[in-house]
């Protein structure tokens, strides 16, 4: 992946995945470190905002927020914030394409149901890709 395509983390839930909003927020939070969006001392969004911008209970915001100090990747200080600690992580490539299959069977599936083909999908993708390479330079 080029460094034009790669920017900072944005949560997104999908609601359909099976897996709880709490644990896809710890996992993208995992991602993000692992291929470097966020590294030590970098700030998480508070659990308020956080709650509101993904339109999910604070609590669930928390709850993954409070597991992932739990296990040291990140660290809260009081009346400052949530901070990525230095903790390591790595997904081996196995990890990666699974998430990576899952998130595109969800797509493609449905695109096709509303009467896009493949070659249609793959086209596009290639459009938005050239598209954040010239919006990289």
């Amino acid at each position: 992946m080029t460094d034009a395509i790669v920017k900072k983390l944005e949560f997104n839930l999908d609601p359909k995945s099976g897996v709880p909003f709490y644990k896809q927020i710890i996992l993208q939070v995992e991602m993000a470190i692992a291929d470097g969006r966020l590294t030590k001392g970098e700030q998480l969004p508070t659990v308020r905002s956080l709650a509101v911008d993904l339109r999910i209970n604070p609590n669930t915001v928390g709850r993954a927020y409070n597991e992932l100090e739990i296990r040291g990747i990140v660290m809260t200080q009081q009346g400052t914030g949530t901070f990525i600690s230095g903790k390591e992580i790595e997904l081996d490539s196995v990890e990666r394409e699974r998430i990576l299959a899952g998130i595109t069977k969800t797509f493609i599936s449905k695109a096709s149901s509303y009467g896009f083909n493949l070659e249609e999908i793959i086209v596009y993708i290639n459009e938005l890709k050239a598209e954040l390479i010239r919006g990289g330079e």
